[in-house]
C-alpha cells in the first residue's frame, strides 16, 4: 500500500488479469493506492472476445465504456454498450461482456464496496473457454 499522495496509476502499470477473459486491470485499488471502499480499473476486451459471467455478492459495479461495442448480459438478457454509456450493475446480478464490434473495446469499471475478503468478491457463474490453440503451419 502507499502512503504517498496522490499515487498516480497508468494501465500499463496494473497487471493483466485473464481468468475470466478480456485483460482486466485493477488499477486503483487497496493494494495499489490504499483504497478503503471499493476500487476500478480498465478492462480491454478484443473483438470476438468475452468476459465470462459472474456476480458480486458485496458490491455494485459501475461502468463505463470508454471505445469499442459491448453487449452486455445481465441475468441472461442482453444490451447494448457504446461508447460514453455508463451502467450500474447491482449486487448479485449476473453478468457478462462481449465484445460485438471489430475493434478493441475498453470499459472502466469501480466496484464498491469492497467484499471482506478479496476471494469473496467475485462468484464465477461459467467457465472461462480456453484460448484456442494456434494453428499447425502446413509446409
Amino acid at each position: 500500500m502507499t502512503t504517498k499522495f496522490p499515487r498516480i496509476v497508468h494501465v500499463d502499470d496494473a497487471p493483466p488479469n485473464t481468468r475470466r477473459g478480456g485483460d482486466l486491470r485493477a488499477m486503483l485499488t487497496p493494494t495499489t493506492v490504499g483504497a478503503t471502499s471499493g476500487f476500478m480499473g480498465m478492462a480491454i476486451v478484443q473483438p470476438g472476445d468475452r468476459i465470462a459471467e459472474h456476480y458480486h455478492p458485496y458490491s455494485e459495479e459501475f461502468v463505463l465504456v470508454v471505445r469499442g461495442e459491448l453487449e452486455v448480459d445481465l441475468d441472461g438478457e442482453p444490451f447494448r454498450l457504446s461508447p460514453d454509456n455508463g451502467l450500474l450493475i447491482p449486487m448479485n446480478v449476473r453478468h457478462r461482456f462481449r465484445n460485438v464490434g471489430s475493434t478493441e473495446a475498453r470499459l472502466v469499471f469501480h466496484l464498491g464496496p469492497l467484499a471482506p475478503r478479496p476471494e469473496l468478491g467475485h462468484v464465477d457463474t461459467e467457465e472461462t473457454p480456453a484460448p484456442p490453440e494456434p494453428a499447425e503451419a502446413v509446409s
